[in-house]
């Protein structure tokens, strides 16, 4: 198979959006189908067009972050209050450093919340070891939904804001917002939550030497057990004044921590991800890819059936999606032509 065969059929539909003919419907039977974008397809360089597609995703993108971090004040709202009325009613039987009836009931569940158990507080009845039981899984449950929704909010309003800033002297739309900001986006997000970490790790010291009476190494070793969720117990917040610092730092810090360790992670993926992309786009073009690419096996490979194989290579698309949207694209097209236009998608809806 001739490679350079190739490229007039790749090109034609890269140079030119509209409607355009196929030459390789001539000689093959009536299996054979033709993939084209019709004279009603958007064309890619619309760029007024694209904007405001841009604008309503993230508009819409914007207004499902506000509703996800309602629901996680809520379910955080929700969670603290039972908790507390629950503990506060068996506070007879938790035994331990005690300082007000209502601030123990939050403190001691927002620790169990996060899976701490400093040991100043404990359940010594069935009824309250069961209640702890019960609020240890629901918590567990809650700050893994926390950790999915709310730092993104403040860390992309931050990106959005950053950028307007660097590049307040272009006229700077949406789109090229979204380009400068996607592919560092991870890196932004894991420099911001690390510095953040920082500064409560630091105030939490501060507050331990300032207000608890803590030595700097014995301040630094409770925060460092405290946001690890380790929690051997020998120092913890044992004033009135400290747990309710504690009730809003701790939730801050284990949250920013574990924030940190997944865009770590998201960070090495996506460094991966790169250099599979990098690989596939830089290796030679051979007999046996033009094959594998050739979706129709008529020997030749358009720019749709290149695209397609390209993608499936680096991973983006795999098979199962090439068959759904096929799926879609035979049910919409009521003539069986092979291309799509206005009057197939309307007879389609219709029916």
């Amino acid at each position: 198979m001739d490679i350079n065969r190739m490229r007039p059929s790749l090109r034609p539909g890269l140079r030119d959006p509209s409607a355009q003919t196929n030459a390789r419907n001539i000689g093959h039977g009536p299996k054979s189908r033709i993939y084209r974008r019709t004279r009603s397809a958007p064309l890619a360089n619309y760029r007024p067009v694209e904007a405001k597609c841009v604008a309503a995703v993230q508009q819409r993108s914007q207004s499902v972050m506000h509703l996800s971090f309602v629901k996680v004040a809520i379910f955080l709202t929700v969670y603290l209050g039972v908790g507390t009325m629950c503990f506060y009613f068996v506070r007879h039987q938790l035994e331990g450093d005690k300082t007000n009836a209502v601030l123990d009931a939050v403190y001691f569940c927002v620790v169990t919340m996060v899976t701490l158990g400093y040991g100043d507080l404990v359940p010594n009845s069935t009824l309250a070891k069961l209640l702890a039981c019960a609020f240890v899984f629901a918590g567990m449950a809650l700050v893994a939904l926390i950790l999915s929704k709310a730092a993104d909010y403040l860390v992309e309003r931050q990106e959005m804001l950053l950028n307007k800033a660097l590049h307040g002297h272009q006229k700077f739309g949406p789109i090229e917002v979204h380009k400068e900001v996607e592919p560092k986006s991870v890196r932004y997000k894991c420099v911001k939550v690390f510095i953040l970490l920082l500064v409560l790790m630091a105030s939490g010291t501060i507050f331990l030497v300032k207000v608890e009476k803590f030595d700097l190494v014995d301040a630094f070793y409770c925060v460092c057990s405290t946001i690890t969720t380790l929690g051997y117990g020998d120092k913890s917040f044992s004033t009135e004044a400290g747990r309710v610092f504690a009730v809003f730092w701790i939730l801050a810090s284990t949250t920013c921590l574990a924030q940190f360790f997944l865009y770590i992670a998201e960070l090495n993926t996506q460094h991966r991800q790169k250099a599979l992309v990098n690989l596939v786009l830089t290796r030679e073009v051979t007999k046996v890819d033009l094959e594998a690419a050739d979706l129709d096996d008529d020997g030749l490979v358009g720019a749709a059936e290149f695209v397609i194989y390209k993608l499936k290579e680096m991973g983006k698309i795999n098979q199962e999606d090439v068959r759904l949207v096929m799926k879609e694209f035979e049910a919409l097209d009521v003539d069986q032509s092979g291309t799509l236009s206005i009057k197939d998608v309307t007879l389609a809806q219709s029916s």
